[in-house]
């Protein structure tokens, strides 16, 4: 597999790999903190994409966390596919209050 595609075939490779979870690892290990910039880097840098695409949302500044303003948008606008539909909170996210 190339580029940024992921299949269900990279699952079973994935699993054929050894590995170890690491409690705060970030801490320990100077490879997983700057493993862990670079996803939140990369990540912080694709919220502003799809921010230009769905405005209404403010991902911009909220980054996808369920902040008050982001589940009244939810609430007026509806999901985008970029919404995830399998987080478990989602619908309980829409009344709480912060």
């Amino acid at each position: 597999n190339s580029g940024n595609t992921f299949s269900a075939n990279d699952l079973d490779t994935l699993q054929s790999i050894p590995s170890e979870s690491i409690v705060k690892g970030d801490g320990k290990y100077v490879s997983i903190a700057a493993a862990s910039i670079l996803a939140k880097t990369y990540r912080d840098e694709y919220m502003n994409l799809i921010h230009e695409e769905y405005p209404m949302y403010n991902w911009k500044k909220n980054k996808g966390y369920p902040t008050k303003e982001h589940r009244e948008a939810i609430r007026k606008y509806g999901v985008t596919p970029y919404h995830r539909l399998s987080f478990k909170l989602l619908p309980d996210q829409l009344t709480f209050d912060l």
